[in-house]
């Protein structure tokens, strides 16, 4: 006996749904240019296979059983889904990527990139995007270990690494901010490292497999970590402790109230940020990658990715 997968063939299924739209196998057998016989025999050889009754015969007329109202409704998504890969096949085949796997800092204005998102989508390409979360280093390292295609917001040098291939974003500045109901927001300034280490500093963890990087914090000093640099955010917000953030991320608190700049004794951070493609063996990019690369060759894109946080 054949097993289901033999049997449930394309054909197979399309030949099901020209019983169920005509109503009786006499009927689908003159669509389908057979003999009763024949297509009475290539139903029961899946019935068989699937050990199910797919179609009512006690009546003249063809009723799919429920098994067989559930077979011809999954078969219609798998004829689709066919259908789909074929056309994605061939648009692959004029130089598209199948998919392109972007790691996004957590510095990046989420609004702009769904923007340029929205925009890639609109041209109605076969290549399937995947958004990957970075931070530091691990922004960086999602590009050079295969992870991902493109790297947006890197602030570490990545030209060191063979075939790695980078542009310049801009600059942002890191500010010290807490809630205004913080302690640290009414103490004299600059604050030194002595007044700062009494306090709890608020870091987010370097998303890097390997290593990692710190920024901001002094030995001995209690430290709440999370994860994304909204989450820091949101932390600060609730004077849960003070750090650094991106000026253009705070700004919109800063303009409510509801975040307070702070001179500390230690210097500010302007931070050159980059994006970066390439890698080991790699060649040219493909049409999916170019569009990316082309749309960052805007300096009004690139200065939206650095600053456009009021969207948050």
């Amino acid at each position: 006996m054949q097993n289901a997968r033999d049997v449930l063939t394309p054909d197979a299924l399309t030949m099901l749904q020209v019983i169920a739209e005509a109503g009786s196998f006499a009927a689908a057998a003159r669509q389908l240019g057979l003999v009763p016989s024949a297509l009475t025999y290539r139903v029961r050889q899946i019935e068989d296979a699937l050990d199910v009754l797919l179609f009512d015969r006690s009546a003249r007329q063809a009723r799919p059983t429920e098994a067989g109202v559930e077979l011809l409704r999954e078969g219609a998504r798998l004829l689709q889904d066919i259908d789909a890969v074929a056309h994605r096949v061939r648009r692959v085949a004029t130089g598209w990527e199948p998919q392109l796997t972007l790691s996004i800092d957590g510095i990046i204005s989420p609004h702009t990139l769904l923007e340029l998102v929205d925009a890639f989508y609109a041209m109605k390409p076969p290549t399937r995007l995947k958004l990957r979360d970075g931070i530091m280093t691990g922004t960086l390292e999602a590009l050079t270990s295969g992870r991902a295609d493109l790297a947006i917001g890197v602030s570490v040098a990545g030209n060191n690494v063979a075939g790695v291939q980078q542009g310049t974003l801009g600059d942002v500045l890191f500010i010290y901010v807490v809630a205004p109901h913080h302690p640290l927001a009414t103490a004299p300034e600059p604050i030194s490292d002595a007044t700062l280490l009494e306090h709890r500093a608020v870091a987010v963890a370097d998303s890097a497999t390997r290593g990692g990087a710190t920024m901001g914090l002094l030995g001995g000093q209690d430290v709440l970590t999370v994860d994304t640099m909204q989450a820091k955010v949101r932390v600060q917000l609730r004077g849960l402790g003070g750090g650094f953030l991106p000026e253009p991320m705070v700004r919109p608190y800063l303009e409510a109230g509801r975040l307070v700049t702070r001179r500390v004794a230690r210097p500010e951070r302007n931070v050159r940020v980059h994006y970066a493609w390439g890698g080991p063996g790699f060649t040219a990019p493909g049409r999916a990658l170019q569009w990316w690369l082309n749309q960052l060759q805007s300096p009004a894109t690139r200065r939206a990715l650095l600053e456009n946080h009021h969207h948050l």
